[in-house]
């Protein structure tokens, strides 16, 4: 059963989405602050957290910033206001994978959860990809380089997998984020999402960021893979 942790502080919206996401289906668990949401997280590995950015203490965006400086890649969508704007911008570029603003209907949520965790299914034709000495394991979401393991996130795997089946083949940053990240909301982020993105990842790939030997920098369009 996939498993949702909501970190919420408001108590009916806790429990009314808990409520919901039971009925479709989800083993739900909740938290109600930050510090709380953390440890939930670390003691049941969810599938998917729900986080609000509105927080008593430690606010969500720290919350994120948390979850993403321990390698965890769990898919996140967050929860915000709409006079949030700025921080729905920085939580997309700090790694989050959607959001959905206040209020929101229920159907809403659930399609955007549905979209999300579709998208970091471990399902995949790829299999394994090897190149240079980079080796990707889709099915277990392992990676390897020189043969020592390399810590990928879930949208770093997903950004491979859109450079591996396109080859060669100049990829725009609207389309990444069109493929990878799927918005379609109110708020788009900008292409520094996707520059910011790419600078993790060549960091953990190549053996020189200054010089990429696997993806490269189409000026002014957006990137190709040579892998």
């Amino acid at each position: 059963m996939t498993k949702i942790l909501v970190i919420e502080d408001e108590p009916d919206m806790r429990y009314g989405l808990e409520h919901n996401l039971r009925f479709e289906g989800y083993d739900v668990y909740l938290a109600e602050d930050g510090a709380q949401g953390l440890e939930v997280a670390r003691k049941v590995s969810p599938d998917l957290i729900l986080l609000d950015i509105m927080l008593p203490g430690m606010s969500g965006m720290e919350v994120l910033e948390r979850l993403r400086k321990s390698k965890s890649g769990v898919p996140i969508i967050l929860v915000t206001a709409k006079s949030q704007e700025m921080d729905k911008i920085i939580g997309l570029e700090t790694g989050a994978d959607d959001y959905v603003t206040k209020p929101f209907s229920v159907k809403e949520l659930l399609a955007r959860i549905s979209a999300v965790l579709r998208r970091f299914s471990v399902e995949d034709d790829i299999g394994v990809y090897e190149f240079g000495d980079i080796k990707l394991d889709f099915t277990n979401l392992e990676a390897k380089k020189g043969g020592k393991p390399i810590e990928l996130t879930h949208r770093e795997f997903e950004m491979m997998k859109l450079f591996i089946k396109t080859k060669g083949e100049i990829i725009s940053r609207n389309v990444l984020l069109d493929k990878v990240w799927g918005y379609d909301g109110d708020v788009q982020p900008t292409t520094r999402t996707v520059d910011t993105h790419i600078a993790k990842l060549r960091k953990k790939i190549e053996d020189s960021t200054e010089n990429p030997r696997w993806i490269i920098t189409a000026h002014r369009v957006g990137y190709r893979f040579m892998g």
